[in-house]
């Protein structure tokens, strides 16, 4: 005895107005069981319902805070290295490009020159000294000498200005303690020079080299280095074809941290040796309280100009690189 096949109901016909048997609409949700509501789109948070214009209302204390303390002395660097000094016999307030001229010439270009050699050497010395530290913090099985070095490596990273120039004039300085102790000064050492200066300046730079690299340190991925082992790669091998090249966006940028801190660098140099290194950040202070010239405030703003300049260049090329970092590290 056979039995008759179970009739298919028929598909329900369109409905112009849009209605539920309407083409292209979606069906209804399925009923929720404990509500016996749709457990639907509707039935989700009310995310979309929040108003989006509203987000942007949180940076406003940011922005107004960046307005004040980048935008108006910015505007007024840029005005102020155009502009004539009040004292000029030419004219008060005219235009003029003979400020950015004489800032690229004589003693002005010198401590340029002397400031870019300065923190480029300590930022790379900084760098190459400070990845195998962090590096080794993070391998490290003692879990307090991790954070015991990140959390010192915090302070000296702070630890500038005339505080540190004094404890480097009591320790390496000419009647210093490890002085006398090595009998540093029979070979030629003295802290009040260029090369002392830049020992001065990684006190605070390997350990914001050591805070800056970590977090990429840690977005190495411990399959990446499974992979290169299991293809027969040694431990140089493997940092040389994967991990630099990965890292190397977030080294760069370390780089232009640690040369941005020592290129504005001034309460250390100016106690420690004064005139003796001429430095950029020691040419303005100079100009701006007259020491040498008087009425050369506007040529003050001219040389900051001038360190702008180098450090939006110095931008230009570590952003790209950023954002090429980050696409393997996220």
């Amino acid at each position: 005895m056979t039995t008759a096949p179970t009739p298919v109901p028929a598909p329900a016909a369109a409905d112009p107005s849009g209605g539920p048997g309407a083409p292209g609409t979606a069906p209804a949700a399925p009923a929720s069981p404990a509500t016996g509501t749709p457990a639907g789109p509707s039935a989700r948070p009310s995310a979309r319902r929040r108003p989006r214009g509203g987000a942007w209302l949180a940076t406003v204390p940011l922005l107004a805070f960046f307005l004040v303390g980048f935008g108006l002395p910015a505007v007024a660097i840029v005005t102020g290295a155009f502009t004539v000094s009040s004292d000029a016999e030419t004219g008060a307030g005219s235009f003029t490009t003979a400020n950015l001229t004489d800032s690229v010439q004589g003693a002005y270009w010198t401590a340029l020159l002397s400031s870019l050699k300065l923190s480029a050497l300590t930022a790379l010395i900084g760098t190459v000294l400070g990845v195998p530290i962090a590096q080794a913090v993070l391998t490290s099985r003692f879990r307090l000498l991790r954070e015991a070095v990140l959390t010192a490596s915090g302070v000296l990273a702070n630890f500038g200005g005339l505080p540190l120039a004094f404890a480097f004039v009591a320790t390496l300085g000419n009647a210093g303690e490890v002085t006398r102790m090595f009998h540093l000064t029979d070979h030629g050492w003295s802290l009040y020079s260029f090369t002392g200066l830049a020992v001065t300046y990684l006190y605070f730079l390997v350990p914001l080299m050591v805070l800056t690299i970590t977090p990429a340190l840690e977005g190495l991925r411990v399959q990446w280095r499974e992979a290169a082992r299991n293809n027969r790669a040694t431990a140089l091998q493997y940092w040389r074809y994967v991990a630099l090249p990965i890292l190397f966006p977030s080294l760069l940028g370390g780089f232009v941290l640690l040369f941005g801190s020592a290129f504005a660098a001034y309460a250390t140099a100016a106690a420690m040796v004064g005139a003796t290194v001429p430095l950029i950040s020691r040419q303005i202070a100079d100009a701006l309280s007259g020491n040498v010239l008087v009425g050369q405030g506007n040529l003050a703003l001219a040389l900051s100009l001038d360190m702008i300049i180098v450090a939006v260049l110095v931008m230009a090329v570590y952003l790209p690189l950023q954002r090429r970092s980050a696409r393997w590290l996220s």
